[in-house]
This record gives structure tokens, C-alpha cells and sequence, in this order.
């Protein structure tokens, strides 16, 4: 594989620096992004190993924290919760588990994308590239932290045994719509970060309080129950529309099913379908944002 430094100059010079940013419509601007990842495949590639190298060479047991991390924050809210409300789900673990392993490679994917632009800015100053590499790189090398998580979940699960069925093959179809949405938001936090440096803090705090407004610790169906919610259903409908809320009912439909038996069943193919595509619209309007800010990040860094 060719070092990243050995790479020519002339040769990384994107579309956007030779052409104005005001001048290319939506459609240009989304091809060129494709265009722009497609043909530095081997950069991003690059950039995700190398991510994978540094955060294993931090830490004494390396990449295990990437399994025991999630058992351990599962560990926290179930010993929490259960002492706090005296009535949870059955097999509480294995419920909380299978909305922690998604969220944790969210919000991991979405800090590293915020900062991907700004702590690479003496690379930026040096060498033109397509900048939008770096939050697909921060994205993608978050899927080899949700890859280690299944191996915790697989171990969690034997202590569910009788909750294993055929529709754990859905994980990864559910997982493509998750990318598809942490990705849109990477593209927009990380051009953000770079006009706003407050936002790095920003995040951390809307990312801390979405995962307590989403069905993380309890289910979406429990909101039903509670009168505000009833009195509201404009505010009930919101918060089943929350992305988080149709991606955790996913992933429990195939790892948790039930509170009283094993799934029977695939998850809501329709609130999934509704989901890739209202993402993939969300994505396509982070790119164009991403593409017409770009330009400038060298300036502004």
C-alpha cells in the first residue's frame, strides 16, 4: 500500500479547487462527492487502519476495549436502572445491550467525524485533497468498533440463549441504514466544526441528551403509558419519528423480541424503508453543504 505521504500533490487536487464553488448545481455537486471518495478509496483506507492502529496503541488492552466498553456501560445502567425503577423488562441486559451497541457506534462516529477535518488541518495546509475522505474515514472505521460490539453481544446472548433465532441475520440490513444516516450526520458536523470550533463541545452534549430522548433505556411503547405523552400527541409522534427510535425497535425486534418471548419476526421493514430513504435524502443534502463549504476549510483552518 502506498504511504499516504508518498502520495503526489498534483495528484489529490479534487474537483472543487478547480472549478467555483457557486457554479455547480446539487447533482454536480453529489457526483463530485462520489466521484471524490471513489477515487481515493485507497485514502480511506489508509485513514481507517491507521485510526484502528492509534486507538489499539493507546490503551494496555487495545482493541478489547472495543468488547468489554459496551459490557461495561450495559453493566452501569442495568445495576441503575434496577435499583432506580423497581419494574424493568425481562432478560433487562440483553434489552438495554441491543440499543447500547448501535448508540456507541454512533456517537463514537460522530465525535471522531466532527474533529476528522480540523486535527488534520497541518495536512490540509500542506497537501489539496477531497476533504470529504475524512468524515467517511471517521464513519467507516466506526463500523470495525460495531463489528468488535457483536462479539460482546454474541456473549451476552449465551446467558439469553433461548432468545438466538434466524432474524440476528437482519443486524447488518439494519446496520446499512444506520450508516447511511451517521454518515449525513458526520458530513454536517465536521464542515460545521470547522467555521465553529464551540460545536466539538456542542455535540457531546446534544449526543448525551438524545440518547436519553430515544428508547434507549426503556422501551418506545412505554411512552404510551405515561399521561404527558398522552395529553401530547403531537410531542409522542416526534419522538416516534426520532431516527434512534425506529433503529432501536429494529435492532431488539431481532436480538430481544419480546418482554415475553423471542422474536417471531423480522423488524418493521416499512419504518426502515421510510428510514434509508429520508436518510439518504439527508445525506445528499449533507454533501452538497460539505461540497460548497470545502473550498474554503484550508482558509479557515
Amino acid at each position: 500500500m502506498v504511504p499516504f505521504r508518498a502520495m503526489s500533490a498534483t495528484s489529490e487536487v479534487p474537483a472543487a479547487f478547480r472549478n467555483a464553488a457557486g457554479s455547480r448545481g446539487p447533482i454536480s455537486l453529489v457526483s463530485e462527492a462520489i466521484s471524490d471518495i471513489r477515487s481515493r478509496r485507497r485514502l480511506v483506507r489508509y485513514l481507517v487502519q491507521a485510526d484502528i492502529r492509534k486507538r489499539g496503541a493507546d490503551t494496555i488492552l487495545g482493541n478489547i476495549w472495543w468488547v468489554l466498553d459496551p459490557l461495561l456501560q450495559m453493566l452501569v445502567y442495568v445495576v441503575f436502572i434496577t435499583i432506580i425503577v423497581p419494574k424493568t423488562q425481562p432478560d433487562y441486559p440483553l434489552f438495554i445491550f441491543s440499543a447500547i451497541l448501535p448508540w456507541k457506534w454512533f456517537s463514537a462516529s460522530v465525535s471522531d467525524a466532527t474533529t476528522s477535518i480540523v486535527k488534520q488541518d497541518a495536512l490540509i495546509k500542506q497537501i489539496q485533497f477531497p476533504k470529504i475522505v475524512l468524515p467517511v474515514a471517521a464513519t467507516t472505521a466506526g463500523i470495525v468498533s460495531f463489528a468488535f460490539g457483536t462479539v460482546a453481544l454474541g456473549l451476552v446472548m449465551l446467558a439469553f440463549s433461548d432468545r438466538i433465532t434466524i432474524w440476528l441475520a437482519f443486524i447488518p440490513v439494519i446496520a446499512v441504514v444506520q450508516f447511511v444516516f451517521t454518515l449525513a450526520v458526520a458530513f454536517l458536523v465536521a464542515a460545521g466544526n470547522v467555521f465553529f470550533r464551540d460545536l466539538g463541545n456542542v455535540v457531546g452534549h446534544v449526543l448525551r441528551l438524545w440518547w436519553f430522548l430515544s428508547p434507549g433505556l426503556y422501551s418506545i411503547e412505554t411512552l404510551d403509558q405515561i399521561h404527558f405523552f398522552k395529553d401530547h400527541t403531537v410531542i409522542l409522534s416526534l419522538a416516534n419519528a426520532n431516527p434512534f427510535a425506529i433503529l432501536f425497535s429494529a435492532y431488539r425486534a431481532v436480538i430481544y423480541g419480546t418482554p415475553t418471548a423471542p422474536p417471531s419476526g423480522p423488524p418493521d421493514m416499512t419504518a426502515l424503508a421510510v428510514l434509508l430513504v429520508a436518510s439518504t435524502m439527508f445525506l445528499a443534502l449533507t454533501t452538497m453543504v460539505f461540497k460548497r463549504l470545502e473550498p474554503n476549510f484550508a482558509k479557515i483552518i
